[in-house]
């Protein structure tokens, strides 16, 4: 069993809900900048073990791992420490806000020896670990595109006060979903042209950036992909709409894949058509607090598959030189919205001493999860 301390006790909630319920990984002790979130999670928990200190979690020769769920500008600080501190460690995504600081961090990694993992949970969802299986086990044939969407009634974030600040942008806060599903099946994206807007909603509330947005990308195999988001207006049902989805189109098959609402469609290549809809038992393990705001049934997914790479001694997928890509592709996309224009990703990484060879070994094949 491996030990783990936990950083940033907001999102980290989910972790330590998971740490606890998993037979793979005993929780030491969590640690937050905030006394009384740390007092409330404790109390929550019925764990007592906590800390506003750090560096008490570097220091601490029992911890293996740290997991990181802070702000996404401290995310470079706090991982760097954990790896000069000899811990592998786990960063909810984006992996870091900016690339300047990305060619120092993979030095800092390779030379620590220790693994780093990006918490791309999504991934970690029922309907996406069956619709991978059934891709990586053939049953598609080869990939022709993929189309991705996160849609969401979120007109509650713009009575926020931190959402109406320029710093948010729902390209990284949502579109990250989608943008990570597209890099996962396709992970050379070569070129990406969208545009965004603002809506009536988003304007009236004094949103700085887009809440809508569409994009289409390019391979550099040629093959093409799309993704879309919207975030202040209402939905469809759930029966007719996912709020996330992804559909995979191939040469023998197709699939698709809603997020929330634990469920699975395909069509194989002998053309046997089937809808899985997994029941109350399932959602239990996803869903354990009030609604659909803290999914800790993916991230206890996720730290039983990082555990597993650590003693077994493989790469989990996304690792540092994937988390770093997909933050490329973040940023030509934040371009392409302020330009108008087609951004190539090769541009992104050059102004920062990176380039896709360098980040090759995210184009490596998913271990099975």
């Amino acid at each position: 069993m491996l030990t783990l301390g936990i950083l940033g006790l907001g999102e980290g909630r989910s972790t330590i809900s998971a740490a606890l319920q998993s037979d793979k990984w005993h929780l030491k002790t969590m640690c937050d900048a905030k006394e009384e979130l740390c007092r409330q999670r404790a109390k929550e928990f019925d764990f007592p073990h906590y800390t506003t200190n750090y560096a008490d979690l570097l220091n601490d020769a029992d911890i293996d791992a740290i997991a990181i769920y802070t702000p996404d500008h401290l995310h470079a600080d706090h991982v760097q420490q954990a790896l000069q501190h000899g811990k592998h460690v786990i960063c909810t995504k984006p992996f870091i806000d900016d690339l300047s600081r990305a060619k120092e961090l993979l030095d800092i990694a390779d030379q620590s020896g220790k693994k780093v993992f990006v918490g791309q949970s999504s991934r970690f969802f029922e309907p996406a670990k069956r619709q991978r299986a059934d891709f990586e086990a053939g049953l598609l044939g080869e990939l022709i595109t993929i189309e991705a969407q996160y849609h969401a009634d979120h007109r509650w974030f713009l009575e926020k006060g931190w959402s109406l600040q320029q710093s948010f942008k729902w390209l990284y806060g949502g579109l990250s979903h989608p943008a990570d599903f597209i890099r996962w099946y396709l992970p050379d994206v070569e070129e990406v042209m969208g545009y965004g807007m603002i809506s009536s909603n988003g304007k009236k509330a004094g949103l700085k950036n887009e809440d809508t947005m569409h994009f289409i990308f390019r391979a550099a195999d040629g093959r093409i992909a799309r993704v879309s988001g919207a975030y202040t207006g209402p939905t469809q049902p759930a029966q007719r709409d996912s709020g996330m989805s992804t559909i995979l189109r191939c040469t023998e098959g197709a699939s698709q894949a809603d997020y929330h609402e634990l469920r699975y469609s395909v069509t194989d290549r002998t053309g046997e058509e089937k809808i899985i809809v997994w029941g109350d038992s399932t959602l239990k393990h996803y869903f354990r607090f009030e609604g659909q705001s803290h999914h800790a049934g993916e991230y206890q997914n996720y730290l039983e598959y990082f555990a597993d790479s650590i003693e077994q001694n493989f790469t989990a997928f996304p690792d540092i030189r994937e988390g770093i890509g997909t933050v490329a592709l973040l940023q030509a996309m934040d371009h392409s919205l302020k330009t108008g224009a087609p951004v190539k990703v090769d541009d992104i990484l050059k102004q920062h001493g990176l380039s896709r060879e360098l980040l090759s070994a995210a184009a490596q094949p998913q271990v099975a999860l």
